[in-house]
């Protein structure tokens, strides 16, 4: 198993800016040494639960694996960051990075045969751009021209770096208009759930909600010989123990966004799967442990300092984590081309901790007890981190109360900035304007869950991601990333613990597993059954 062999290729890659100007047809994916052969029905386990299988309004794992196989996009990425041609033949970004111009194929239908056009690809950015829970990532988006059916112009108000990548698939879904553009709300579209009209490689069959989600080879799919697949079925189980044990008895083939290290350890030493950490690089999930800054006495930096200083972050890597995650520093994940090394790693060092808690003028009592903390998390995986945290804190003179919950309630309570501390997993969704941004700004302070809810405000940090934001020049953004992440770090609304673990667990009997930045959120046309 390697972790993050391309790391230093990958940077390299992007920082050439291969894919902010022009693509086209002659980049090939990736290569493959077996020859895939056709037919069989793969199955996927999944825990999670779509509401439905429009990821044109909705973001997330549970949505983007069926919608990305369902609703093909203008572009896809490979394994070295380079955007490759899909719905979009040849592209063009302006040098002024304003326009972005995209040539689409003229072999191309939805399923139900009619041609893709133009007016399709504006109706979808227009509708992600009113929808999407990702507002940063179209905002500059003002309209887009059609001046044939297969030339779709991109017209920004500004500069947008992340453009290229926001056309992947699971961001930028092409929706069929002459079903969505009926004027109904495409948040609760009917549509979204039945009879569904994409263009990807497979299409619909049955869509059972907490059971499953039957698909069938797009006999129309416009990549000729692909899908390789007959059907491709998600075995939906929110008891995740049973889908490893499915697993392993071969019910399922595939499972990804596995994490748990007992799970991990015991899968990786099954000889009749493969294991790989492969395919996350895009989506670039940190474990972190959150503070509202707008409660007392969290809105003092000393103390959010003083509770990193109590946690060893190197024994939650080693025996909590089991070896399987990668230590993070700061707001964009390692494997980013945009990360900064060198930042404060904030090491263990209990009497620090308790130096900055006295400096504070939070004094222990007879007790022992400086103050008292909720922390809110919803997963099981990162439950042991915050076990582990509340008795680390416990040496400092902070007691800790836990308040595991589902998600609903969890996100009920971090949506109405109703906590002191919660332990999350959060993507930076390869770009930072698309997946970092939204944590930062101090203008999407908001009762919206996975936005500023730590209600943190630095003038300064809204400039610089200003300035990053409107760059295309990558080595400029990278500078302004740079002072961004040092300012953040020191700042803390957030403390960084690890890169999650996430794997992607196979039968050796599938060819072909999503290894590109967006792994399991890409289309599996290319996936086969040995």
């Amino acid at each position: 198993m390697s972790r993050f062999p391309l790391l230093s290729t990958r940077r390299d890659a992007l920082l050439s800016a291969a894919w902010l100007g022009a693509g086209a047809l002659a980049l090939p994916l990736p290569s493959f040494a077996q020859t895939p052969k056709r037919g069989g029905t793969l199955v996927v386990g999944s825990e999670q639960v779509p509401r439905h299988l429009n990821g044109a309004v909705q973001s997330g794992y549970a949505t983007a694996l069926p919608s990305t196989q369902l609703f093909a996009s203008p572009l896809r990425f490979d394994d070295q960051w380079k955007p490759q041609p899909y719905l979009a033949e040849k592209w063009q970004l302006a040098e002024d990075g304003k326009t972005l111009t995209l040539n689409l194929r003229k072999d191309a239908v939805f399923h139900d045969g009619k041609p893709i056009t133009s007016a399709d690809v504006a109706f979808s950015i227009m509708a992600i751009k009113a929808n999407h829970p990702f507002q940063t990532m179209f905002a500059p988006v003002e309209k887009v021209e059609t001046p044939d059916a297969h030339t779709a112009v991109v017209r920004m108000s500004t500069p947008h770096p992340g453009i290229v990548l926001a056309m992947s698939p699971a961001l930028c879904p092409i929706l069929p208009k002459h079903v969505y553009g009926d004027g109904a709300d495409l948040k609760s579209h009917p549509r979204n759930t039945r009879d569904v009209v994409g263009s990807g490689p497979f299409k619909l069959v049955e869509f059972s909600p907490s059971q499953r989600i039957v698909l069938e080879r797009n006999e129309k799919f416009f990549l000729s010989g692909r899908p390789y697949l007959d059907r491709l079925v998600i075995n939906i189980n929110t008891d995740f123990a049973s889908l490893l044990l499915g697993l392993e008895r071969g019910d399922n083939h595939l499972i990804g966004f596995v994490s748990n290290p007992v799970d991990l350890r015991r899968l990786q030493a099954n000889k009749s799967l493969d294991m790989s950490n492969r395919g996350y690089e895009g989506i670039g999930p940190i474990e972190w442990l959150a503070f509202n800054m707008a409660k007392k006495p969290l809105d003092d930096k000393r103390v959010r300092h003083a509770i990193a200083y109590a946690l060893d972050k190197k024994f939650l890597l080693k025996v909590l984590k089991g070896g399987f995650a990668q230590r993070d520093l700061g707001p964009i994940v390692p494997t980013s081309p945009f990360a900064e090394a060198g930042l404060e790693p904030y090491d263990v060092d209990l009497k620090k901790s308790m130096a900055l808690l006295d400096e504070a003028g939070l004094k222990p009592g007879a007790n022992g007890e400086r103050l008292r903390l909720t922390l809110d998390n919803y997963t099981a995986t990162t439950l042991p981190s915050a076990e582990y945290i509340r008795a680390q804190l416990r040496k400092v003179g902070i007691t800790v109360d836990l308040r595991p919950s589902d998600f609903p309630t969890w996100a009920k309570r971090v949506s109405a900035h109703d906590f002191d501390m919660t332990m999350d997993s959060v993507w930076n969704w390869g770009d930072p304007v698309i997946g970092v941004h939204r944590t930062y700004l101090s203008t999407n302070i908001r009762p919206v869950v996975w936005t500023n809810t730590q209600s943190y405000n630095n003038p300064k940090v809204d400039e610089l991601l200003a300035q990053a934001g409107g760059l295309i020049d990558p080595t400029q953004r990278k500078a302004y990333y740079a002072t961004f992440q040092k300012l953040v770090v020191d700042d803390m609304p957030i403390h960084y613990l690890n890169v999650f673990p996430y794997h992607t667990v196979t039968s050796k009997k599938v060819g072909n597993v999503p290894a590109t930045i967006w792994g399991m959120l890409s289309p599996m046309d290319e996936v086969f059954l040995k």
